[in-house]
């Protein structure tokens, strides 16, 4: 899935208010053009190798050497398995700004990056299953979505695909990081962090920086619509 939504020159944000219907029609629109990602998406990962794994990787034992900002309560929370090192959303949205906005109508705070490979939703709320329950909640407002949540706790990596507010397939982690850039790996292992990576160049947008009415209009910039609102016709490239 390709990071170009198309637009179109007749909405007029100041002339067309995006309602919650729009919201809904342009939902319908991404439904179908998600599950037919999701059989695409299927066969990539049928051809990667099943053998890889990750014995050989290596993650750091203290967090804090990583982030400065990883105090003492959330490192030995951190190793007791009670609040993850880190969690992540990946996607199959190319564009940060628009997986900001689901995050936001979602409930999700999260800082997104951006990459032709999918955007990654990198979540704040690591306590008990918050991370779980923000790819039920992602996966049951935007429908037809499906996400890959990858979670780091105590040191033990765990993938799962969401879809339809349900937890799926779980994955081997090498699986994960041979479908997606190599800053996903680097995060979810403590190697980098979101700051680095917008030091990088990477587009990063924080979900709490919109608000409800800021999501809409995103997302009605990555649709397509005409005199009767969202359309068939949206398309993800």
């Amino acid at each position: 899935m390709a990071d170009d939504f198309g637009k179109s020159d007749d909405f007029d944000p100041d002339e067309s208010h995006f309602s919650d219907e729009d919201l809904a029609k342009a939902m319908e629109g991404f439904e179908k053009e998600f599950a037919d990602e999701e059989t695409s998406d299927a066969s990539d990962i049928d051809d990667l190798d099943p053998s890889l794994d990750i014995d050989g990787i290596d993650i750091p034992d203290d967090a804090s050497s990583i982030d400065p900002a990883f105090g003492f309560d959330d490192a030995l929370a951190g190793l007791l398995g009670n609040k993850a090192k880190m969690a992540a959303l990946v996607t199959r949205i190319a564009s940060a700004p628009l997986l900001a906005a689901f995050c936001q109508l979602s409930d999700i705070s999260a800082d997104c990056v951006g990459s032709n490979q999918g955007a990654i939703a990198v979540l704040r709320n690591l306590d008990g299953d918050a991370p779980e329950a923000a790819a039920r909640d992602i996966t049951t407002v935007v429908g037809g979505m499906s996400v890959v949540l990858g979670v780091n706790r105590a040191d033990k990596l765990e993938v799962t695909l969401y879809a339809g507010g349900q937890a799926g397939q779980t994955l081997a982690p090498p699986i994960l990081f041979n479908s997606t850039p190599r800053f996903v790996e680097d995060l979810m292992l403590g190697i980098t962090t979101v700051a680095q990576l917008k030091t990088q160049g990477f587009e990063v947008v924080d979900s709490a920086g919109l608000d409800h009415d800021a999501a809409m209009k995103v997302i009605a910039e990555h649709t397509k619509f005409g005199r009767g609102g969202a359309t068939r016709g949206s398309s993800i490239d």
